[in-house]
């Protein structure tokens, strides 16, 4: 029966598989966006914390477009399950540091997912994933513009907490008006 399904797709199967595994990989990033955004809440940064639920339903987003690409092309797509995530963060830095670490793991795999179909001449799926190529320079820049600020930021006075985050959820606005 599998021979039969391959039949109706030209999706390879190698690509299918990475693919599945990007849904994977978004699916959890939205998972730890919506973890830290909790830990913002809980710890009284609520304009970071609607920044990071802005964050978590975009990674959900990504994963979506993937999962209907695969069922799209005559693939199937595997709905993907999360293990745990970090819910506890040592502070306010530390939530985006960690941000800006899924943000390159995610720009690395999108990267490794092109690679794969070039060598394998899939240009469908390479010019599809060439919105997340463009889409990851966006999403590590602003995860880097977030780190920077607590560079130019007293964050460790009450006062710069407050201005951190109202800066903080400003992150992107521009692109978004």
């Amino acid at each position: 029966m599998k021979d039969l399904l391959r039949l109706r797709t030209s999706l390879k199967e190698e690509i299918e598989i990475i693919l599945n595994a990007q849904c994977k990989m978004e699916a959890e990033a939205s998972q730890k966006y919506l973890a830290m955004a909790s830990w913002l809440d809980r710890n009284g940064f609520a304009k970071s914390a609607e920044y990071l639920y802005a964050q978590a339903e975009e990674e959900r987003q990504h994963f979506l477009k993937i999962f209907k690409y695969i069922t799209e092309v005559g693939g199937t797509a595997i709905t993907p399950i999360v293990g745990e995530v970090p819910q506890e963060y040592p502070t306010f830095k530390s939530v985006f540091e960690a941000a800006l670490q899924s943000e390159i793991a995610v720009t690395n795999a999108i990267n490794k997912i092109v690679a794969k179909c070039r060598e394998v001449n899939d240009y469908a799926t390479e010019d599809f994933m060439m919105w997340y190529v463009t889409e990851q320079r966006e999403e590590e820049k602003n995860a880097r513009r977030a780190l920077e600020l607590f560079d130019l930021i007293d964050s460790e006075s009450p006062t710069g907490k407050f201005v951190l985050d109202k800066e903080i959820a400003k992150i992107g606005e521009a692109e978004n008006e």
